[in-house]
């Protein structure tokens, strides 16, 4: 026999025990000759179910979050009777729920067993209460329903990262989540479309105002997705019904393998202990006070037209791609920010149209970076769980704390130049790139302090059966030793 078809008889072998997966031994998939193959089938099964579904769920997400401004256009103001100071509260009281609620979420999210239920759950109820908008009649109730679409909202971005990070490895977690993002980078180049197809055709339609109906039918589209994301969401890797039980160990091998030790709380590790060790981590509160400085900087986000959304969201995937690939995580977050400095700088320099066109250009694309962030705190918090769990909601929580400075830093009275917002996201941008420089070198010292723990902790037949396998190999016992490294943070 050939060895073409030798090969050709093991790639039958393998797709016939990977296609009886439910026959198999829980461990059986770990087996050397089908390990491979049956961990791409498992991470492409997770493709095709885990991120479609939440990409959908995050355009509407901020499809739903934004729906106010498009209502506007069509007599939200006049006929709720709000002045323009009412009408900026209702914008910004979301966020007065959506901040503070991130926490808990994650931090519920993490101790139960059903993240399957509890995000299709919350999905339904902003979706339900974002149509309920649409039946305000006064200020009072147009600010309680913003107030209560937010809490739900508050699950859904910290939540999916999570639950990224509780299927993808180090190496496949960037770029995934770069997917995911691209999801809102999509909605602010085609939400405003839909927004504009429903408020020009809806007018008068059953005596109903067209801004009514775009809660309305905005909303109803969100209940049907959160109903049929029931069924698509995995849970965790121990418990997802529709895994086999051999998939289920290797999904919980591999991470296990990717960190040095098993993605799983023990007893002792509660959610309160879990926000605690988060909060008495320094990188944290840097991670947080980062973010909101980033999301400042990058404030302009409700006032761009589509092309410049559907460059950054081809730019954010690949730059993600290529984070995974190198494991790299500072500049690939840090470079996109100094295009946006380099974009405002063109912006308070010249009137020329040209030139102002390229520096939206380099603008949208800054999003890369905080497409990465959620990301990177993952890398950096990594167990356990509930830790990671605690510091994702955190830093994503306050972060957007960002998002509310930037509704009153970008005022209609400072345009059309709008120079002094431009300054404030120059100097927002230049904070963040300092506080991620510190960010840096605390990892770089931690890898260096594993470096000495595991040399010191390496004696005795340890040391010595390292030493015979760089004499048989023909290499140096620093080499041997770098195939033997553990677990080390990415930056």
């Amino acid at each position: 026999m050939s060895l073409r078809e030798k090969e050709e008889v093991s790639v039958q072998h393998v797709e016939r025990r990977l296609s009886s997966t439910e026959s198999l031994d829980d461990g059986e998939l770990l087996a050397s000759d089908v390990r491979a193959a049956a961990e791409r089938r498992l991470v492409r099964t997770l493709d095709w179910r885990l991120l479609p579904t939440i990409v959908l769920i995050f355009i509407m997400n901020y499809i739903d979050r934004t729906a106010v401004s498009a209502a506007r256009l069509k007599g939200l103001e006049q006929d709720l009777g709000l002045s323009d100071i009412q009408y900026s509260t209702v914008l910004a009281v979301l966020y007065a729920s959506y901040v503070p609620a991130q926490i808990p979420s994650n931090m519920i999210l993490n101790r139960i067993t059903r993240p399957s239920y509890y995000v299709p759950v919350c999905v339904m109820l902003w979706g339900l209460t974002s149509a309920l908008t649409g039946v305000t009649n006064s200020y009072g109730g147009i600010l309680a329903a913003r107030i209560f679409v937010g809490i739900p909202e508050a699950a859904f971005y910290p939540g999916a990262i999570y639950l990224l990070s509780r299927w993808y490895t180090r190496k496949e977690l960037a770029f995934r989540s770069a997917i995911l993002y691209g999801g809102l980078l999509i909605s602010n180049a085609f939400g405003s479309l839909m927004a504009a197809g429903i408020l020009s055709r809806m007018e008068g339609k059953m005596g109903i105002r067209a801004w009514r109906w775009l809660f309305y039918i905005e909303g109803a589209i969100t209940v049907t997705i959160g109903i049929f994301a029931i069924f698509a969401l995995p849970d965790y890797p121990h418990n997802t019904r529709w895994l086999s039980p051999a998939q289920r160990r290797l999904a919980q091998v591999r991470l296990a393998e990717d960190a040095g030790e098993a993605d799983e709380d023990v007893a002792t590790d509660s959610a309160m202990k879990g926000l605690i060790m988060a909060l008495k981590d320094p990188k944290v509160p840097i991670f947080a006070v980062m973010t909101c400085s980033q999301l400042l900087g990058l404030g302009f986000v409700n006032f761009f037209p589509t092309p410049p959304w559907i460059l950054a969201t081809i730019v954010c995937c690949a730059s993600a791609w290529h984070a995974d690939r190198t494991g790299e995580r500072f500049f690939h977050i840090t470079v996109p920010w100094w295009g946006v400095i380099i974009g405002y700088i063109i912006g308070v320099s010249t009137f020329s149209v040209g030139g102002r066109y390229v520096a939206m250009f380099l603008m949208a694309c800054g999003y890369c970076g905080f497409a990465l962030t959620a990301v990177w705190v993952s890398n950096a918090v990594p167990r356990p769980p509930a830790k990671r769990a605690a510091a994702i909601g955190i830093v994503n929580g306050f972060g957007n704390i960002g998002n509310l400075i930037a509704s009153y830093v970008w005022k209609a009275e400072w345009g059309p130049d709008y120079h002094p917002s431009m300054y404030i996201g120059i100097a927002a941008l230049g904070l963040a790139t300092l506080l991620a420089v510190v960010i840096r070198c605390m990892l770089v010292n931690q890898n260096k302090r594993l470096e000495l723990e595991e040399l010191a902790n390496l004696s005795g037949a340890k040391r010595e059966r390292i030493e015979d396998a760089a004499r048989l190999e023909g290499i140096t016992f620093e080499e041997a030793l770098k195939r033997k490294k553990g677990f080390r943070y990415l930056y």
